[in-house]
C-alpha cells in the first residue's frame, strides 16, 4: 500500500479501537458506583447506559449494536440496531452490557462488570430473539474433549484427564439458579467441586478459559447476550466454547425460526462471532476474580479494566486514575 493511500485504513477495527472503547466501560462503571448496594438495579443500569452511550458517541467508528441487554427484565438498555460512534472509521458489530451483573451491583456483591465486545461488521450472530443460551466454556484443553452433547460427568472426567488432574481437583462455575439444581447435583456426583455464581456469567466464562484461573469449566444456561460477548473474549484468550440457544416457550421458538436461528444446533465460538478480529473490553464495577471494582482514593477514582484482542492474542490490564472532581 502506498504510504499516502488511506483507502483501506478503515475497513476493519484497528489496534487502537479497544483503547478508545475502554473509556466507555470506565465511564459506565464509575457512574454505576453510587448505586452499589442500594437495591435498585435499574437505577444502576440506567446510569451506566447513559454514560456508555455518551462516550461511545465520541469514538471513531461506525458501530451497530447487534445484541444488547435489557429486554429480559425491562431494564434500561442500549437497544438492538442502535448506531453508536461518530460514524467515521471502521464498521463494527457491537455486543454491549453496561453492567453485567445488575443484581450484583444492587446488592453490593462481587463480579459486576461493564462490558463491550466488538467484531467486524456482519460477523456477530444476532441471537436477540432468544434470551437464553446453554453454554460450556473452558481453556484450550477442552478442544476435542469437551462437548455439550456429552453428559457433564463425562466432560468433567475427560477434561480432568486432559489437564492431568484428579476429578476432585476440577472446579466448575455455574449460575446458582433453580434451573441448575440437577446440573449442580451431577457435577458434585461426578466428584468435582462447584463455584456457584449469583450472576455475571461473562466473568465466569473468561475465568474458565484463563490459564491462571482456579476455575476449570463454566457451564449452564445464561443470557444469550452474555454468550455472544463471552465468545468474543474466548476467541482472544484461545479457549474453547460451545453454545446452544435455549428458547423458553413456543412463542420464543417461533421468533427464533422467524429470525433464521436453529436452536437445535451446537454453536462454536466461530459460529457466534466469525473472523479473527474481535475485541473484548471490561471494567470492574465491583471487585471480582477478573478485575477490581471502582475505588475512590482521596481526590481520584481508580478503575481496572481488561482489554482482549483476538488478532494479536493480547491481554492488557489497564489501571486508570480519574480526577474525582471531573465526575461530580
Amino acid at each position: 500500500m502506498n504510504s499516502t493511500d488511506t483507502s483501506t485504513l478503515y475497513i476493519h477495527p484497528d489496534r487502537n479501537l479497544a483503547l478508545e472503547l475502554v473509556r466507555a466501560t470506565e465511564a459506565a462503571a464509575i457512574r454505576a458506583t453510587p448505586f452499589i448496594g442500594r437495591g435498585d438495579k435499574n437505577a444502576a443500569d440506567g446510569a451506566a447506559v447513559d454514560a456508555m452511550r455518551a462516550f461511545l458517541g465520541t469514538v471513531n467508528f461506525d458501530g451497530v449494536i447487534v445484541i444488547g441487554e435489557g429486554e429480559k427484565d425491562n431494564a434500561p438498555m442500549l437497544f438492538n440496531g442502535e448506531h453508536v460512534g461518530n460514524g467515521r472509521g471502521p464498521a463494527c458489530d457491537i455486543a454491549v452490557d453496561p453492567i453485567d451483573g445488575t443484581s450484583l451491583t444492587a446488592a453490593g456483591r462481587q463480579n459486576a462488570l461493564s462490558v463491550i465486545a466488538v467484531s467486524d461488521r456482519g460477523t456477530m450472530l444476532d441471537a436477540s430473539s432468544v434470551f437464553y443460551m446453554n453454554k460450556i466454556v473452558t481453556g484450550p484443553e477442552g478442544v476435542g474433549v469437551v462437548d455439550l452433547r456429552q453428559s457433564i460427568g463425562d466432560n468433567i472426567r475427560e477434561l480432568a484427564k486432559k489437564k492431568g488432574k484428579d476429578v476432585g481437583e476440577i472446579r466448575v462455575a455455574v449460575l446458582d439458579r433453580p434451573r441448575h439444581e440437577g446440573l449442580i447435583d451431577e457435577i458434585r456426583s461426578a466428584g468435582a467441586g462447584t463455584r456457584l455464581m449469583l450472576d455475571g456469567d461473562v466473568a465466569g466464562g473468561i475465568n474458565a478459559a484463563r490459564y491462571e484461573s482456579r476455575i476449570d469449566l463454566c457451564v449452564g444456561i445464561g443470557g444469550s447476550p452474555e454468550g455472544i460477548t463471552t465468545a468474543c473474549a474466548i476467541k482472544a484468550i484461545g479457549g474453547f466454547m460451545q453454545g446452544q440457544l435455549a428458547p423458553r416457550d413456543d412463542a420464543e421458538r417461533e421468533k427464533a425460526r422467524a429470525a433464521g436461528l436453529d436452536y437445535d444446533v451446537i454453536l462454536s465460538a466461530d459460529d457466534m462471532v466469525k473472523g479473527d478480529n474481535t475485541f473484548f473490553v471490561a471494567t470492574g464495577v465491583t471487585d471480582g476474580g477478573l478485575v477490581e471494582g471502582v475505588r475512590r482514593k482521596g481526590p481520584i477514582i481508580r478503575t481496572e479494566s481488561i482489554v482482549l484482542r483476538s488478532r494479536s492474542g493480547t491481554i492488557r490490564r489497564i489501571v486508570a486514575d480519574h480526577l474525582a472532581e471531573k465526575w461530580l
